[in-house]
């Protein structure tokens, strides 16, 4: 083991206190992510000549869609014995700043969120539900980024101990308040899973807003959805093999509950890619700038 080269994680979640409120790097980072995602939005609504005043219940819809699925998501798939099993555990479902948001929960209600935003407000504008999740993959890409960036600040959600040299000891998980070492095995270097994760989140969110900048014009609808599906829940899977279990039950099962929620996503992926070539319907939409552009001169032929 390469000692001089492990980092030492000592990072305080919280950045500042006044009073009773407290600000962490966890919120500021998942704020930050919602932020993104509303000027990326802005970019395609102006692209597509989407009329920007969509934006405003678009971001409610995400943000409400994204902290009451993801919460339910942990209560219901992580812990349900607790927040289903005494009327005190129940009330915590309400109170998600303390902790416990599962990403498959906010998946399956963005998905939910996403086809009922469009069903209210895209047929005027050619946006379909298919079209919503296009779009709302690339944004989402960066924001999981951030969010497992929070997570390391908070040094949750990590790795099994490991001899690689970037291994990461999360030294606040081993002492207690007073200052006493509990948990000597955290002084061990982990894998950081957060790093792993958030690195994935954000080289495919570059690749796929790279993919839409210049490839708009040559891209079928569910394209961009279905490689964020396969590709996200594809390295969730693979990764969460060198995770620690998140809940005891975990420690008995060959596959982690982790792994094995994101199985049916992965497969979804696949079948909107392959919706994609079957349909071949453009991803933009009939009023994309690129093509309002070169309607008059196919007018005139």
């Amino acid at each position: 083991m390469i000692e001089l080269l492990v980092v030492k994680w000592n990072v305080n979640p919280a950045i500042l206190h006044l009073g009773n409120f407290e600000l962490r790097w966890y919120s500021l980072l998942f704020i930050s992510g919602f932020i993104l995602g509303w000027y990326i939005f802005r970019w395609f609504f102006r692209r597509e000549s989407v009329p920007e005043k969509l934006l405003d219940p678009l971001l409610y819809t995400l943000l409400i869609a994204t902290i009451v699925g993801a919460r339910l998501g942990h209560c219901i798939f992580y812990q349900p014995d607790y927040y289903f099993g005494s009327w005190e555990g129940f009330k915590e479902i309400f109170m998600p700043w303390k902790g416990g948001l599962a990403s498959h929960g906010g998946t399956i209600a963005l998905l939910l969120a996403m086809w009922w935003y469009a069903r209210k407000y895209g047929k005027p504008h050619d946006i379909d539900f298919v079209w919503m999740l296009d779009h709302l993959a690339i944004a989402v890409a960066f924001a999981a980024c951030f969010i497992r960036l929070g997570n390391l600040f908070n040094s949750e959600i990590y790795g099994r101990v490991t001899d690689l040299p970037w291994g990461f000891a999360f030294l606040r998980n081993a002492y207690d308040a007073a200052g006493n070492l509990i948990y000597p095995d955290e002084l061990l270097p982990h894998h950081p899973t957060q790093l792993y994760e958030a690195f994935t989140y954000l080289l495919l969110g570059v690749c796929l807003i790279l993919l839409y900048k210049y490839g708009l014009k040559k891209t079928w609808r569910g394209t961009y959805i279905g490689i964020f599906l396969i590709v996200c829940f594809g390295a969730r899977f693979l990764i969460e093999f060198i995770k620690n279990p998140q809940v005891e039950f975990e420690t008995s099962m060959t596959l982690n509950m982790g792994q094995w929620l994101s199985i049916p996503f992965v497969l979804l992926g696949i079948g909107l890619l392959i919706y994609a070539f079957v349909k071949k319907r453009p991803a933009a939409t009939r009023q994309t700038k690129f093509e309002a552009a070169v309607l008059p001169q196919n007018a005139k032929k």
